[in-house]
């Protein structure tokens, strides 16, 4: 777990699966993903990013920090980041969130049908996003960004110097495209031109704990990173394309 200096207004936590929640979860300790909680020290309110396997952790850790869950930011609707059903198995997620408090679902518009069938909640829970949509929670402004590829609705977040990028990419490598939903076109866009516009400086969190490390800087990401290496679609496609 790492945050931001507690003098900071901004709260930020990243939490990883099967060490920091769901301790017992056998799928979370396999999967690694990260959720992330974003908000403000002084209002008290944050963003859960995408809640899954023991919401009830993930709400205990907020509490903790004398914090308040106020809403949900979710990046793409695959299960072990908004809950449903993955190999078999059932996974807590957003529908569970809810049944506890009842606030409100941030998405990339284009993405939910797909949520909707991932987790079986209803519409009328998600508020919809285009790209560059702000979201405030306290005093604190998170910024919405389309990163499809991965899915057509995976969206980022940013916030203070912070990117919190889902399975958009890794500082190693980048999210499938090869999954229903997926479009390896798209992706190039999304990593060369869509995340071309965040600085060297902001530091990267990604969706799933791929790497020695948690994070790093865009510069260090683009300097180190195969996926970007590319320097056509072509080239790209040709590579990562499948």
């Amino acid at each position: 777990m790492s945050g931001t200096d507690p003098n900071d207004r901004l709260y930020f936590r990243q939490l990883l699966s099967g060490r920091d929640f769901a301790r017992e979860n056998d799928i979370a300790r396999q999967m690694v993903n990260f959720s992330y909680a974003i908000g403000d020290r002084e209002s008290g309110d944050a963003l859960i990013v995408d809640p899954a396997y023991a919401v009830a952790d993930l709400l205990d850790r907020l509490a903790a920090d004398g914090m308040n869950c106020v809403g949900v930011l979710a990046t793409h609707f695959h299960p072990d980041h908004v809950g449903g059903e993955m190999m078999g198995f059932g996974i807590e997620g957003i529908k569970t969130l809810l049944e506890r408090l009842q606030v409100p679902i941030h998405i990339q518009r284009t993405e939910l049908p797909w949520i909707e069938r991932t987790t079986g909640v209803d519409r009328s829970h998600f508020v919809l996003h285009d790209s560059a949509d702000v979201v405030d929670v306290g005093g604190v402004s998170v910024e919405l960004l389309h990163t499809p590829g991965h899915t057509p609705g995976s969206q980022c977040f940013i916030v203070q110097g912070c990117l919190v990028s889902g399975d958009t990419l890794f500082l190693d490598g980048c999210g499938r495209t090869d999954l229903p939903g997926s479009d390896p076109e798209e992706m190039y866009e999304s990593l060369t031109k869509r995340l071309a516009l965040v600085p060297d400086s902001t530091i990267l969190f990604p969706g799933h704990l791929y790497s020695s490390e948690p994070s790093a800087s865009m510069g260090e990401t683009r300097r180190t990173n195969y996926v970007l290496t590319p320097r056509t679609a072509t080239e790209w496609l040709s590579m990562f394309g499948s």
